[in-house]
């Protein structure tokens, strides 16, 4: 049953509108692309199908790997996921109603991706569009790098203050 692997985090107004979507498209709203939506919209991270399948697995709900990828399709098409290559041979998906618009910084080293908003960066998006005549439509900025805590593993990064 649905409901007993339902997360009690999950977006209902999500989940509706993704039900919604599919009636609308013709196509079958069913416990198991309810249960994929519900993951990824209860995540406030970049999950992969992957990591999907691990949650649902973990609650006890069977779901095939066919079906988180087209489920997966399905709520990018729809605008309600943004689908996400950092580069590590898969994509990666968040939630994309309801957030404020964001760029990543990710360490290639560990895979961990940290999510940044700078208000400096937002007003010199629309500087650089006017100096060569674009008008602005979308930006997305992706730094590749290596995170504090790797940097610290590696003997790179400087010992934090204090510890001299």
């Amino acid at each position: 049953m649905a409901s007993s692997v339902r997360s009690e985090s999950a977006a209902p107004p999500l989940l509706d509108a993704f039900r919604r979507y599919l009636r609308e498209h013709n196509l079958p709203v069913t416990s198991q692309r309810e249960l994929v939506a519900d993951v990824i919209f209860a995540s406030t991270g970049h999950l992969s199908a992957d990591d999907i399948e691990r949650v649902l697995r973990a609650r006890g709900a069977h779901v095939g790997k066919a079906t988180v990828y087209r489920t997966l399709d399905l709520l990018a098409e729809s605008g309600m996921i943004t689908p996400r290559d950092f580069g590590e041979g898969f994509r990666r998906f968040e939630r994309a109603p309801g957030r404020r618009h964001h760029e990543h910084l990710i360490c290639m080293r560990c895979g961990k991706v940290v999510e940044f908003v700078n208000e400096r960066l937002e007003r010199m998006k629309a500087l650089i569009a006017e100096e060569y005549g674009f008008r602005h439509h979308h930006h997305r900025l992706e730094i590749f790098g290596t995170c504090p805590e790797c940097q610290q593993r590696d003997g790179v990064a400087p010992p934090p203050s204090g510890s001299r």
